[in-house]
């Protein structure tokens, strides 16, 4: 039996309650405080659904492992004037995105004092105007805050509480603004009902009452933690989704296509052979198609995974396959010694053919790898106008189609290795010239960005490098200069600033299946099912990235417990150094001369974009090579990796305008 859309979710709880059977998540008995359901929070007025995440927005569910599923309503949901809203795609979740920003709003509210990504220290003392409590333990949870600064309307800027690291899956957090003062440098007032609920006035919002008992344990906490409850101006709490609830429906898919297309790998066919193409470094272009699996309703933008019975993905019984298009480059020297095998992620919104680049060519033949890809469906360039009509339609319900469709693009290319290393290595033409058992991933940008959802689930590579990445998408989009045409649709869609900050809080439920948040996390540590812990990855950031903010490259480095390979620039918050090289996950940083970059959610736009320049580096090509090769992850660098001469700023000269200055 197949499962539509809208008629999942019946079947998603079963498969929640399936997996927990086998998880070490166990959904917690239901007691403890409890929360009324809530259309709109009256804490934050102004915003429907503010304050986020938050546990009002919740129901009890016995059957997940967090023990509770959202219950947005539609009225929360952003729309575009005239549109509909569906919370359906979002209630799906058994808990809030562990990798969201929390948002929350008072009028008239200014930065000062909060904490920067300069100084996250100061967010674990009692004294922060915004703190973030683990509500089990007590614990301070280390964060950076400050205004939305994405918009010129100063009326609409929430409160953004950005966590340092990523947050524990099925954990219970409360949130706090304290002391935050307006542009006059006094305290603003309480959010007028919380401070009914603080001073235990229930004789005004209907909401007041069924919430004291539950804010009798928060003000414990908050107590306990050495915060004055006098001086609080808004305190709420969230439950975080669990693992199942963002890894089940890939592992499922990984572990059914692998099982379907058995030890010979997907079926293949070869389509075209190029000589001719890069002569000087490349032997062999090859074009072909492979067949795999499809999980989908159609193999187009837009298409909509299916559910059986059990509530887990299945393949299309009218379609059960798909043709996906991949492209393998084999070097000159692969004609004397066999290459090992090389998979590229491509870029935002790109396509396989990446791997035609100038520089990739050189360093193929040079070092001996043979280069292969496919697209990744969903955010591959096939996709782009699909994505900007969504955007611009106002629907933000229909914008979950994309993450269907990634299931299906990370699956392929997870697929795409295991037909290499089966049926490809046994052609009897071209088989030859690549050495099968020397098999590693290589992402740049958003191949970076999700080479961690590939090393959290892929059983055939152990050693992956990782360019220019970050996580999540929801710290990353504001600070892309790439998502500044997304950014102008989303505006012609939801022109308050503030709804648009919570479209991209909801989005990140869906994120979570598909892109690193709900998997780097597994790779060093308790492996999801199938996985091992040894993987081996090399992590690289370029200081002053327009694309890529190295806030999100941080914030991946400390969910995966990457150590931090001195490079002679700077330290790291949260990690670990080694001053020469490491074995494991090593993150490594290298700076081109550019200004600092913003400490609010605006882009780094200062001088030349460094994004694809650390790639190109003599020192960077050799350090790929040995980590790919040893698994070490060392400096090539004479000296500090600082690279002056490439920034651009002489011809691009910087400016001395402050982005994230009030007003």
């Amino acid at each position: 039996m197949l499962l539509r859309r809208p008629l999942f979710a019946s079947a998603l709880m079963a498969a929640i309650a399936v997996n927990a059977c086998s998880s070490t998540e166990q959904a917690p008995p239901l007691k403890g405080p409890r929360w009324p359901l809530l259309a709109c929070d009256p804490l934050v007025p102004e915003v429907c659904g503010f304050p986020y995440p938050n546990n009002v927005f919740t129901v009890p569910d016995a059957t997940s492992p967090s023990g509770r599923r959202l219950s947005l309503s539609a009225k929360l949901v952003p729309t575009g004037e005239g549109k509909s809203a569906d919370p359906a795609p979002f209630n799906r979740s058994d808990g809030f995105s562990a990798s969201t920003a929390i948002y929350a709003y008072l009028p008239g509210a200014s930065p000062a004092g909060m904490p920067t990504p300069q100084n996250i220290s100061a967010s674990q003392k009692a004294t922060s105007p915004t703190l973030l409590i683990d509500a089990a333990s007590g614990a301070l949870i280390p964060h950076y805050a400050g205004l939305d600064r994405s918009g010129d309307d100063a009326s609409q800027r929430a409160i953004i509480i950005q966590p340092a690291v990523r947050l524990a899956d099925n954990t219970r957090y409360i949130a706090v603004l304290q002391g935050v003062v307006g542009s006059d440098g006094k305290p603003l007032p309480a959010s007028e009902v919380f401070a009914q609920i603080r001073d235990r006035i229930t004789d005004q919002d209907a909401s007041v009452a069924p919430r004291l008992a539950l804010y009798d344990d928060i003000f414990q906490t908050l107590t306990a933690a050495g915060v004055s409850l006098a001086g609080v101006q808004l305190a709420w709490d969230f439950t975080t989704a669990s693992s199942a609830n963002n890894t089940t429906w890939l592992v499922h898919m990984r572990d059914d296509a692998l099982a379907r297309v058995g030890a010979a790998g997907p079926p293949f066919s070869i389509d075209s052979v190029d000589t001719d193409f890069r002569p000087e470094d490349i032997a062999y272009r090859i074009k072909g198609h492979m067949e795999v699996p499809l999980y989908l309703d159609a193999d187009a933008p837009g298409a909509s995974l299916l559910f059986a019975a059990d509530g887990l993905p299945t393949v299309n019984a009218d379609t059960p396959t798909q043709q996906v298009p991949f492209e393998v480059l084999i070097p000159q020297r692969a004609t004397t010694q066999p290459a090992a095998l090389l998979q590229y992620g491509h870029g935002l919104l790109g396509r396989h053919t990446q791997i035609e680049s100038g520089h990739f060519a050189s360093f193929m033949n040079e070092y001996n790898y043979a280069m292969f890809a496919v697209d990744l469906s969903g955010m591959a360039s096939d996709d782009e106008g699909w994505v900007a009509g969504a955007l611009v339609g106002g629907e933000l319900h229909q914008l979950t189609h994309m993450f269907d469709r990634m299931h299906q693009g990370v699956l392929n290319n997870l697929l795409a290795m295991r037909m290499m290393i089966t049926g490809f290595a046994a052609d009897p033409t071209y088989g030859g010239f690549i050495d099968p058992t020397r098999r590693y991933y290589h992402g740049i940008s958003q191949g970076g960005i999700f080479g961690g959802v590939y090393m959290g689930l892929t059983t055939d590579v152990q050693r992956g490098a990782l360019g220019v990445m970050g996580q999540s998408y929801n710290l990353l989009l504001n600070r892309s200069v790439d998502f500044d045409p997304f950014f102008t649709l989303l505006g012609v869609a939801y022109p308050d600033y503030r709804d648009q900050q919570l479209a991209l809080a909801l989005l990140q439920l869906g994120w979570d299946r598909v892109e690193p948040s709900g998997y780097t996390h597994h790779i060093a540590t308790d492996p999801l099912p199938g996985g091992a812990a040894d993987k081996q990855l090399l992590l690289r950031a370029a200081i002053g990235d327009h694309q890529v903010s190295t806030l999100a490259a941080h914030v991946m480095a400390r969910s995966l417990g990457a150590t931090h390979v001195d490079t002679g620039l700077r330290k790291v918050w949260g990690l670990n150094d080694a001053d020469s090289s490491h074995t494991g996950a090593g993150y490594v940083e290298y700076d081109f001369g550019l200004p600092p970059e913003p400490l609010c959610n605006v882009p780094m736009r200062q001088c030349e974009d460094p994004h694809g320049k650390l790639r190109k580096l003599p020192a960077a090509r050799q350090q790929l090579d040995h980590f790919l090769r040893t698994g070490e992850v060392k400096s090539f660098c004479q000296g500090a990796c600082s690279f002056p001469e490439l920034s651009g700023c002489d011809t691009t000269p910087p400016t001395t305008e402050d982005p994230c200055a009030t007003p």
